[in-house]
């Protein structure tokens, strides 16, 4: 598949796409590319991006989130997304993550970008953990990417295998949701793109592993969370 400069991030709630959104921005930034990650989450007022913009942007990474700004914005769920989302979308020197809200909701912050991010090109990746509610089946999986798509106006491009347990994981839980995603992927015709995991388990799977492998720092949890 084409490698898009453009990446959103969507999923439903806790699924970890923030933290990957997170770890996928530092990983492409590593790779020398110029990197924005866009807090497009209107709806939960945990664990967004913008909570690490100060730790982002020593690593050179921007962030671009409420038009009221990263602090003031803080544990607030106003939809006063910044105009400035426009501008990874638009100048291509940029690779752009759009860290999208939970579920179908926080999906509709997308639709005042449709045009342009079906004029300049994008991939949509949908982030599943089987160990959170609505998410554990086919079905509900798939129900979840279709009210998505229908919100957005946008489509799913690929999978994300995220399924942990925090601390807790293990390469059993891991390969437990690559089943699901694997059931997915042939009812819709949708690539697994990635396999997340904690650094510890990442040299532990098996190399029939599907997607690109991508080791998890934790930044969006306090120690006293895993």
């Amino acid at each position: 598949m084409k490698d898009h400069r453009i990446k959103i991030i969507t999923g439903y709630f806790g699924s970890g796409k923030t933290e990957f959104s997170v770890n996928l921005a530092i990983k492409l930034h590593n790779e020398g590319k110029k990197v924005v990650i866009a807090d497009l989450d209107i709806i939960n007022p945990y664990f967004r991006s913008r909570e690490k913009a100060n730790i982002l942007k020593e690593m050179g990474i921007e962030v671009i989130s409420s038009s009221i700004g990263h602090q003031k914005s803080m544990g607030i769920d106003l939809p006063s997304i910044s105009a400035s989302v426009l501008k990874p979308i638009i100048d291509k020197s940029y690779y752009g993550i759009l860290d999208v809200g939970g579920d179908h909701s926080g999906a509709r912050a997308l639709k005042r970008y449709v045009n342009h991010l079906k004029e300049k090109g994008y991939e949509m990746l949908y982030v599943i953990n089987k160990n959170r509610v609505f998410s554990n089946t086919k079905e509900e999986v798939i129900e979840n990417i279709s009210k998505i798509e229908a919100v957005s106006g946008l489509k799913v491009t690929g999978l994300v295998n995220n399924t942990h347990l925090l601390k807790e994981t293990d390469v059993d839980t891991v390969m437990s949701g690559q089943v699901l995603s694997r059931e997915v992927s042939n009812e819709l015709g949708i690539p697994i793109l990635y396999t997340s995991a904690i650094k510890s388990i990442v040299e532990k799977l098996p190399k029939d592993v599907d997607g690109d492998i991508l080791p998890i720092n934790m930044y969006m949890r306090e120690a006293w969370m895993l």
